[in-house]
């Protein structure tokens, strides 16, 4: 399956390397080169990026010891991705395609059983004034943790709220829009409709339609170039910007136990379908050399409890709950960055069955081209109860080309 997928690939290299009427080499980090057409009316960037992941974890045992160590070494990503214009600046388009086995994972019959090689396939048509319609598969506007690229994070990974709560990517359509209250005052808007069943599905939708809004405020101006979706303050802020930001997310007739994520609720008559509603909010604050970032989430369902026609359960549960995540770092002038996380995951264990946990992570990172070359480390202390507590380092590498 993956020697098709290298074919498109270099397809992709070789034709446009020759019909391409300029051919520009990129700074590191800004991709391998661009490609502009003979005639203008179109362009491509080509990049590729890696992250090089070893983890160790101990379980802690109830006098205080650790034991049963286990231990990792992984290709965490491996992406290509190609974005630019078509036709004209106004239609923008953005392609990206996992490589590496955390990428292609979660194949399925939803999926045609094929691995889950594409990550995004959008267009952006910004038809009138601050208005952008996008369509495609990519990023639904939830936490902005999730908005915020892998490439990009303060630490090594994203947090237990992420991965508890996200809602990450879907097919279907966005809205964009912007405008501002004062010169420095900007709000922005995002509208989503989308399939509901996550990426790559082939077989439909299988339950209802998915719709999510956002709202972002910006009332100290804009970030440095854009990086109210970035980690840490690289740009380190001459004044203070804030972002103040709220999400809301409902899947009707949901299949999944995780709203478009998880796994499938069937059932004796095919699935099991409910509604399930996620509520954001979050904040982004940057200013010399200081970030600090904060997330709530808290998802809801009608029946979280999956059932068959006749009453009797499943077993799939609907993950309900709710989350807090505040991290904080701040960067010296010699570009190393020291951080800390602490992640609250609060569940009605009674329905769901799991155990409500707090972790508290510390990071240490090394930015040798910003966000494009860089070296993490961090550890992690997971607490779930007196009987069932985790130790976990990890270290990680990161180029960009």
């Amino acid at each position: 399956m993956r020697k098709p997928i290298c074919t498109i690939v270099l397809v992709f290299f070789l034709v446009f390397t020759i019909n391409g009427q300029e051919t520009n080499a990129s700074s590191f980090g800004e991709g391998i080169f661009n490609l502009i057409g003979k005639d203008s009316t179109w362009s491509m960037k080509i990049g590729t990026r890696m992250q090089l992941l070893s983890i160790a974890n101990w379980d802690i045992s109830p006098d205080g010891g650790l034991e049963n160590p286990r231990q990792n070494f992984l290709v965490r990503r491996a992406r290509l991705k190609f974005d630019g214009f078509a036709y004209s600046p106004e239609f923008e388009y953005k392609i990206e395609i996992g490589l590496s086995n955390r990428d292609l994972s979660g194949a399925s019959k939803f999926t045609g059983n094929a691995p889950l090689f594409t990550l995004d396939a959008v267009v952006k048509w910004n038809f009138y004034e601050n208005l952008v319609l996008w369509f495609g598969q990519t990023k639904l506007p939830g936490n902005i943790e999730r908005v915020i690229s892998s490439g990009d994070l303060q630490q090594v990974d994203r947090s237990l709220l992420n991965s508890r709560f996200t809602i990450d990517r879907d097919i279907g359509f966005q809205l964009m829009h912007h405008f501002r209250i004062t010169d420095n005052f900007q709000v922005r808007e995002k509208l989503a409709f989308s399939q509901g069943e996550g990426r790559n599905v082939v077989t439909g939708n299988l339950g209802g339609h998915q719709y999510t809004a956002r709202l972002e405020l910006l009332p100290l101006g804009e970030f440095t170039a854009n990086s109210d979706y970035e980690s840490s303050d690289l740009n380190r802020e001459k004044k203070p910007k804030l972002l103040l930001a709220t999400s809301y997310d409902t899947n009707k007739n949901a299949v999944k136990t995780r709203s478009n994520q998880g796994s499938y609720m069937t059932n004796n008559i095919g699935f099991f379908k409910t509604d399930i509603n996620t509520i954001f909010i979050d904040t982004m604050f940057k200013y010399d050399g200081f970030s600090f970032m904060g997330e709530y989430a808290h998802r809801t369902a009608d029946d979280p409890i999956a059932k068959n026609s006749d009453g009797s359960l499943t077993g799939d549960i609907v993950q309900i709950g709710k989350g807090l995540n505040l991290q904080t770092g701040y960067l010296f002038p010699t570009n190393w960055e020291i951080s800390a996380r602490f992640t609250s995951i609060w569940t009605d264990t009674d329905i769901t069955g799991i155990n409500s946990q707090k972790q508290y992570t510390f990071g240490l990172s090394k930015y040798i081209v910003g966000h494009k070359l860089k070296v993490q480390t961090d550890l992690s202390y997971l607490s779930e109860d007196s009987t069932n507590n985790q130790l976990m380092y990890r270290l990680q590498v990161e180029a960009h080309f």
